[in-house]
């Protein structure tokens, strides 16, 4: 770069970008009175502490000064000259603890920094352009810290809150007083981290902190699911927040709503972007792609998943305030370092506060928002009821976990990925693929076949069980046209439930409707189990699923949380799911690797960031010359293994023999003796071009019929410290508890010392003191335990804690053990025909609660509509109450 001086500075770069804001600039006159300098930015404007760079002028009054530096100068220390300049304008009627103007900017004419001096706490803050004079005008007269003082003194009392989301408003509200600028909220998938910010935006806006407001999600999915919340709430009696403020969104199509939904979205009129106005107070809810695209462009844009890009979106001219407070839903995107730049320079235009909004921080992700403000993590929110844990089925596959291995003389099916065409192969040599090859270059049919008949088994349990199917969510490793795992899968599930097409479908990006696909899956019976790849991995909500399983390799912590997340929350329509079930299909080994891992996710985003090009040229330029020689060592490498012969041909017109690979391995070597020469080359656009369009290897795809699988399954039981139990563990731990806790466990000394105090007060207290252990003793988990290591089915609770106790003890399902009971107690007995009717009654009652009180007679249909405790007691001659004691005595003996 050419030597440049403070003043070339100025008239190249800087005065540009204020007119460009709407400044006019002038030369300071003395005669001129600021009444005339409306807008102006007023050149060398005089203080007492010698002259101000700009000073800038808005209704009469200076409201800024601006001190400029040279490009090569960094503006960031140079506030403390603007804050010179600024006590010494001492005729300005405005006075801030000795500052004559509220706002200091300085600039070299690429990074600018302000700073608002009327409050201690406001930091200084990089921005990315300067504020326009209607900004200044506004910010001016807006009284911040009265706008704190409204949200510190209005109760967060919403009916519908629950105390953890309080605690997050509270901890975004304190943040926003102490003038912090960036926060990150993470809260566990399911926990109502939308519903947490639908109230705390009516709270800003109602409090005056934010009025322009930008709600940001990364899929039209998202945005449709926050336009409902944000349409459904009732911040104040009988009015909706729609009602009460403005609500924006981007334009949806018919799918993104369901079909008994009103498809009316409000969209926002460009002009609330391009010109903000104070009177405004509106939210408006939009894909980052979308703001992307108005901000930068339609060239900077991405693609996210599946998700299509709006044609109707333009380049436009936003100011820098356009919005107050954004918040950025999902903001652990981006992942890749080209999205995550993209994401990054959409949210740094905008001067406002900005609230990260996500379930799984990544470590990116917090050094942009700087402070985790509030945390609500999957354990806590598993403890205090608000979601629900999981047990884990390991399944074990030889072909998952091993790879396949072809023999000599095995015929496969060679498939064409471009064109689909299909032919039979006949190995003439051994092959082997490792298991990260698995259905990316090969697939097993037997495995997949196998895998999915032990997912039966456990289904068929579960709806023996429950009398319900359950809800059940495959991910698979793609979904490519002609070698999709997903289609596979589908089609391999169809045959082995045999529940008919409708039973089993899939949900990606390459079916018609997918939105709609996901609601009727979340809403109706069928499909009973879905396939997909990536699309139901984040921002879908389906209380109601119990199985997921996992065919799909994932080394991202942040996309196997957010997968697991679709299990987490409670039931809608099956108000009894009490866990949902994790099928590990790579023998456990995808838990046991993200159990290692920490709560912020250290994973940087995936690389590729810069060109070859940009590579070659920053070696020329002696830029970091042998970080990037080895940098393009390494893409020469990767091309050598990735090229076709026609490309070996086509860079045997460059190097000799078109050799890739040695020519890689000896360019640091080459570099390093002839700098110039081998430059050279590499500097040639016909040569840069090849190593960016060079001719790919034809993919090749086999299936391998022929190959077996060895699959087997271990169901565990996950405690709330996230430890896994086998059956045989869990029920030495159980034992364990049942010996060491008579004194803490009323009911486990009752059953083994004083069976006559047996009742339903003390049933409860044993149900609810060892649910609540960390290892989870829940009846459902303890007997599918009993049932794996003993083959004995449905024991009932006063059997498993006997036998824990002693082993002797014999494991009893509820029905024997009160069968046995009441053939004891009336063995001797004349029963007369009515006590027979009540005793069938109460034994069908203990089956089901192993207890019996007399307010039972009294409240439970099976009693009352046969005259309930009175006509009951008078058919034991009044003597029931005796009978009821003796009666829980034997269930417990």
């Amino acid at each position: 770069m050419d030597y440049e001086s403070e003043r070339q500075t100025r008239k190249r770069r800087i005065d540009p970008q204020l007119q460009a804001r709407g400044w006019r600039i002038i030369p300071y006159n003395p005669a001129t009175p600021l009444s005339w300098c409306q807008n102006c930015a007023i050149e060398e404007y005089p203080t007492a502490n010698g002259p101000a760079d700009y000073a800038l002028c808005v209704d009469g009054k200076i409201l800024g000064v601006l001190e400029a530096k040279k490009i090569s100068l960094g503006p960031q220390n140079v506030l403390t000259q603007a804050e010179r300049y600024a006590r010494g304008l001492i005729n300005n009627p405005l006075n801030f603890d000795g500052f004559r103007v509220p706002f200091l900017y300085s600039t070299n004419g690429e990074l600018i920094w302000f700073h608002d001096v009327r409050y201690e706490l406001n930091r200084s803050r990089r921005i990315t352009q300067f504020h326009t004079p209607d900004a200044l005008r506004e910010m001016f007269a807006r009284n911040f810290e009265a706008n704190c003082e409204w949200l510190a003194a209005n109760q967060n009392n919403h009916p519908r809150l629950r105390p953890y989301q309080i605690e997050a408003n509270a901890a975004m509200e304190q943040s926003i007083a102490k003038r912090k600028r960036e926060m990150l909220v993470a809260m566990a998938t399911g926990t109502g981290k939308t519903f947490t910010l639908v109230n705390q935006i009516y709270r800003l806006m109602k409090s005056g902190v934010g009025r322009r407001i930008l709600f940001m999600v990364d899929r039209r999915a998202l945005a449709a699911q926050a336009v409902r919340a944000f349409a459904s709430f009732e911040p104040e009696p009988g009015l909706k927040f729609d009602k009460i403020y403005e609500v924006y969104s981007q334009r949806f199509q018919r799918e993104d709503f369901g079909e008994e939904e009103k498809f009316d979205p409000n969209v926002l009129p460009q002009s609330y972007l391009t010109d903000p106005q104070p009177g405004h107070a509106f939210l408006y809810i939009s894909t980052i792609q979308r703001m992307t695209i108005n901000l930068l462009g339609r060239d900077a844009i991405f693609a996210t998943g599946d998700e299509p890009i709006d044609d109707d979106a333009d380049k436009l001219d936003i100011p820098i305030h356009a919005f107050d407070v954004i918040v950025a839903d999902e903001c652990h995107r981006g992942y890749t370092t080209g999205e995550l730049s993209v994401w990054r320079k959409t949210l740094d235009h905008f001067d406002a506060i900005k609230i990260g909004l996500t379930a799984t921080p990544a470590a990116h992700t917090k050094a942009y928002f700087k402070d985790v403000v509030f945390r609500y993590e999957y354990e806590r929110a598993v403890k205090e009821g608000f979601l629900v844990d999981y047990d884990v089925v390991k399944i074990s596959s030889d072909v998952r976990i091993n790879g396949v291995f072809l023999n000599e003389g095995e015929q496969v099916v060679v498939i064409d990925p471009h064109t689909g065409a299909e032919q039979l192969d006949q190995l003439e040599d051994e092959r082997q693929f490792d298991s990260a090859e698995v259905e990316r270059k090969i697939t097993a049919p037997d495995s997949n076949r196998k895998i999915l008949t032990e997912l039966r088994q456990y289904c068929d349990e579960h709806e023996q069980q429950c009398g319900r199917f359950p809800k059940t969510l495959i991910f698979a490793v793609n979904d490519l046209p002609h070698t999709s795992h997903a289609d596979n899968l589908v089609h391999l599930a169809r045959d082995v439930f045999e529940r008919g097409d409708s039973f089993v479908q899939k949900i990606t990006g390459r079916v018609d409707r997918p939105l709609q696909r996901i609601r009727e899956f979340r809403n109706r019976p069928d499909p009973g189990i879905v396939v997909s790849v990536d699309m139901l991995t984040t921002g879908v909500d389906i209380p109601d699923l119990e199985f997921i399983v996992f065919l799909r390799p994932v080394k991202s912590r942040i996309l196997f949380e957010q997968m697991l997340g679709r299990g987490t929350r409670k039931g809608e329509k099956f108000s009894d799911k009490s866990h949902f079930v994790v099928f590990d299909c790579f023998d456990g080994t995808l838990l046991e690797y993200f159990r290692k891992a920490t709560a912020i996710t250290a994973e940087p985003p995936e690389c590729e960031t810069r060109t070859i090009k940009q590579v070659i040229d920053d070696i020329w330029a002696n830029r970091d010359r042998d970080y990037n020689i080895r940098a393009l060592t390494k893409r020469l490498q990767r091309i050598e293994k990735e090229m076709s012969g026609d490309a070996r041909e086509a860079f045997a017109n460059y190097i000799p023999e078109g050799d890739l690979g040695k020519y890689a391995n000896e360019l640091a070597f080459n570099l390093q003796q002839s700098f110039i020469n081998a430059m050279k080359l590499l500097r040639d656009e016909k040569f840069q071009h090849l190593l960016v369009n060079y001719p790919r290897a034809k993919r090749t795809f086999l299936v391998a019929y022929e190959a077996e699988d060895t699959v087997n399954s271990e169901w565990l039981v996950r405690g709330l410290d996230g430890r896994e139990y086998k059956p045989e563990d869990y029920l030495i731990a159980f034992s364990r508890f049942v010996k060491e806790n008579p004194a803490h466990v009323e009911a486990i000394r009752i059953l083994l010392d004083r069976p006559q105090d047996w009742g339903t007060n003390a049933l409860q207290e044993l149900r609810q003191k060892l649910a609540a252990t960390t290892e989870r003793f829940t009846i459902q988990n303890l007997q599918k335990a009993h049932r794996v290591r003993y083959d004995k089915a449905l024991v009932d609770i006063i059997s498993m804690v006997k036998h824990a106790a002693r082993e002797e003890a014999p494991l009893l399902t509820a029905e024997e053990r009160v069968t046995a009971a009441l053939q004891k107690l009336t063995s001797s007995e004349s029963l007369t025909d009515e006590q027979q009717q009540w005793l069938e009654r109460i034994r069908a009652h203990l089956i089901e609660n192993l207890s019996i009180e007399q307010e039972d007679f009294e409240e439970l249909p099976v009693f009352t509509r046969f005259g309930g405790w009175a006509k009951a007691n008078r058919a034991f001659g009044n003597q029931l109450g005796d009978w009821l004691k003796q009666i829980n005595e034997a269930i417990a003996a």
